[in-house]
């Protein structure tokens, strides 16, 4: 026979040998030998009230073993018969890359940056020597802006595809089987990099192909038909079909698309800053107490209203984390988050950003279809230069950019790099300052704390999302113009985050199957 029901553990006993089936034979007034097996199916942290509590919903198994398994994929060698290139080898690439392989089309994967190992030396140089190298950075380069930036895979996308299927591959390569129960999975940037290798290993093992350091400089299309790319000015390679998941950050690819004569179009995004706390504070505010017990994590939150006809909310937020330097290029400034696995850094960072929306960047429209990219380009080259010209940041505390203060001393902050104390209230566009201050006093009524002395905003968070959309078929996935090219995944517009990107890359494989399966 088979149960289920919800369990609150408290985190004194969270740590005990056996405590849920203890507590399951509690609760259903049975002895605790007659419960074979006590299956958990989710996890998470109930911290409305003082009295913390973990929450798990399980399946208890009473004098019956139990039929549970995770699901693995098992992957064959593929033959010559179809080709496919995946441009770009993040969560995009990397499963529409697995997805080819399960139904026997070969994958041919091009990133213009280094493989995962190789991309750490280069970010390092961004943190200690302000060098950006334009195709090895915090953005692209093998596991694509995911590897290095906290390994969140939470997901609203739910309805777009197999959510567990994707936390399932990363298990089978590596991860934590944890995430496939925790209601905000997690992985860590200390530990993405060797399942972001284990899943190279497996697309190579069964005839794909992945060329690094190879950039797309050209698309060979003859009569509105993709038929292949041209590498780094030099090689061609020909497939059946192209599958486009270059990332929100690829913007070369997005002049080569319009110089083509291949539509894209302008997309609201999110723009704002960094938003930086103490984790203690986090921590007692989330909690309820100063003193947190060992056993919860470092607290996160999420946070959200709207101030006059726009959103403004937090966007991943990493407990225990950094602010680290995302820029893709020499002459800008960007800034994204961070964790690794354990979150034991003394500081909590989330985006705290405004929407984005055609009535802000229609003022670019002489640059048509790159008014969007235009504003968040010259947001983040405006950031470059009051950082005198280095990524030493843009800075400024919360009460200050508030008041209209300069700040004459800045709070500690992860962000390695350095900070450059800045009026943004001055600086950043009023639309988007305005609106902060609003959304800062409607946050601190919610989580009572949150507008801190101790806070400190470093700007910009300008790469949410892509500000470009790559138009496409809702049934088939293919460009509206262009046969057999496929946009994918966040640079395309359609995906925001590992999981959401991962689901359309899948998608995406499927599609190119079916359509390759009809020629």
């Amino acid at each position: 026979m088979k149960k289920q029901i919800e369990l609150a553990i408290t985190p004194d006993k969270i740590s005990i040998p056996e405590i849920l089936q203890s507590e399951a034979a509690k609760i259903l007034s049975i002895p605790s030998e007659s419960i074979t097996a006590v299956i958990p199916l989710k996890r998470s942290i109930d911290a409305r009230t003082k009295n913390v509590v973990f929450r798990f919903l399980v399946d208890i198994y009473l004098n019956e073993t139990p039929h549970t398994h995770h699901r693995v994929i098992e992957y064959k060698p593929v033959n010559e018969n179809n080709k496919v290139v995946i441009v770009g080898f993040g969560p995009a690439g990397m499963y529409a890359a697995l997805r080819l392989i399960e139904v026997g089309i070969k994958p041919i994967v091009i990133e213009r940056g280094k493989d995962v190992q190789s991309r750490r030396r280069d970010i390092r140089a961004i943190h200690q020597e302000q060098i950006v190298n334009p195709d090895s950075n915090y953005c692209f380069g093998e596991g694509g802006a995911g590897a290095y930036s906290d390994g969140k895979l939470y997901t609203r996308a739910t309805k777009r595809g197999d959510v567990k299927k994707v936390l399932e591959i990363l298990v089978q390569h590596g991860a934590n089987p944890e995430i496939l129960i925790d209601t905000h999975p997690h992985i860590g940037s200390n530990k993405l990099p060797k399942i972001v290798q284990q899943i190279r290993q497996t697309i190579l093992n069964n005839g794909g192909e992945i060329h690094f350091n190879s950039r797309v400089t050209d698309f060979i299309i003859e009569e509105n038909k993709i038929l292949g790319v041209r590498i780094n000015d030099i090689d061609e390679i020909l497939a059946d079909a192209v599958i486009l998941a270059t990332g929100h950050s690829a913007r070369d690819i997005f002049y080569l698309l319009h110089k083509k004569g291949i539509l894209i179009q302008p997309k609201p995004f999110a723009l704002g800053v960094r938003i930086e706390h103490p984790q203690a504070l986090i921590n007692e505010i989330q909690y309820h107490t100063k003193g947190k017990h060992p056993n919860l994590p470092a607290a996160s939150y999420s946070l959200a209203c709207n101030v006059n006809d726009r959103g403004v909310y937090s966007f991943c937020m990493c407990p225990g984390g950094i602010i680290v330097p995302a820029s893709t290029a020499q002459n800008e400034i960007v800034v994204n988050g961070m964790s690794v696995s354990r979150r034991d850094s003394p500081f909590a960072n989330s985006g705290f950003v405004v929407e984005v929306t055609e009535h802000e960047f229609q003022i670019y429209d002489s640059d048509y279809p790159f008014s969007a990219l235009r504003l968040q380009m010259e947001v983040e080259q405006k950031c470059y230069r009051l950082a005198n010209y280095s990524q030493k940041a843009p800075a400024q505390k919360v009460t200050d950019f508030v008041e209209g203060k300069f700040s004459s001393l800045l709070p500690k902050s992860s962000y390695i790099a350095g900070l450059t104390s800045v009026e943004l209230q001055k600086e950043l566009p009023p639309f988007i300052t305005k609106r902060l201050k609003a959304a800062l006093k409607i946050f601190d009524r919610k989580m009572r704390g949150y507008y801190s002395e101790e806070a400190i905003i470093v700007a910009p968070e300008s790469r949410t999302s892509s500000p470009i959309r790559i138009p496409r078929d809702k049934e088939t996935f293919m460009h509206i113009q262009i046969e057999n090219l496929f946009p994918c995944g966040e640079g395309a517009g359609y995906a925001g985050g590992i999981v959401s990107a991962a689901i359309d890359g899948e998608n995406c494989a499927n599609a190119v199957a079916a359509i390759l399966s009809n020629t």
